[in-house]
């Protein structure tokens, strides 16, 4: 049985306060027994937030630099994220394929260093309106997945989490189907048993198209979505804790 894992990504958003607002709502809340949950938080705030929340909350990064260290001005680098208690790192989400040119060997590269310094990659995976319009969208997403785990040897596969997030479903206020969102993930888990069984049976699959409280249970109840990576409801705590509470 795979453990469901909700993870929302602040992106350029948040603050203090609102690290504090989540402190209190966690505490405060009893949450499904089983259920993991995980922040993705700017940069300056992973130390607050690692000081702040329960320890029970998974802290994530939204993206790294490769490099462990260097002249790479504004970066980031694993060995840092980890220092100050990440856990988790977002890699190849859309809005950084798109808005900063990462390609799939950028993500791989991503994939490696998260992997190499311990920490848990969450792989995201996707496609553009256009081509799902075009009927492309399991050429684009397997191809996507394939770019990244043939590289990979079987123990780091293991290792990963893979984020489906349909790119028309970002911040549109679309969202796939549970029907659309179960048939992605079948074939993602499909790709993965051939390269093994029990990576396939064990990988934890999420969905990530604006996933919210009105929608999450329908969405989870499906047999391969295993959890969701949550963008603009993550901001608000009732709505992010109605959808973990959606897991259970």
């Amino acid at each position: 049985m795979r453990t469901p894992l909700i993870a929302g990504n602040w992106k350029m958003n948040g603050d203090l306060a609102l690290i504090d607002e989540f402190a209190g709502a966690l505490k405060n809340t009893a949450l499904p027994q089983g259920v993991q949950i995980a922040l993705a938080l700017p940069f300056p705030y992973l130390s607050a937030a690692h000081e702040r929340l329960p320890d029970t909350v998974l802290l994530g990064a939204q993206t790294l630099n490769p490099a462990d260290s260097g002249a790479f001005t504004g970066e980031v680098s694993g060995r840092m994220l980890k220092d100050v208690g990440a856990s988790l790192v977002l890699v190849g989400h859309s809005e950084r394929r798109s808005l900063y040119g990462e390609d799939d060997a950028a993500v791989l590269a991503r994939v490696e260093a998260v992997l190499e310094i311990g920490l848990t990659p969450v792989l995201c995976i996707g496609e553009t309106l256009e081509e799902r319009e075009a009927g492309d969208t399991e050429r684009v997403v397997l191809g996507q997945l394939e770019a990244v785990l043939s590289a990979l040897s079987e123990g780091a596969r293991q290792r990963l989490v893979i984020a489906y997030e349909p790119v028309w479903a970002i911040g549109t206020g679309r969202t796939a189907s549970p029907e659309q969102a179960q048939a992605v993930h079948a074939a993602i888990r499909a790709r993965l048993a051939l390269w093994s069984a029990s990576l396939a049976d064990a990988m934890q699959l999420l969905y990530g198209g604006s996933m919210k409280a009105a929608n999450a249970a329908e969405l989870l109840a499906q047999p391969d979505i295993d959890g969701g990576l949550v963008g603009g409801a993550s901001l608000q705590t009732d709505e992010f804790l109605a959808i973990c509470q959606s897991a259970g």
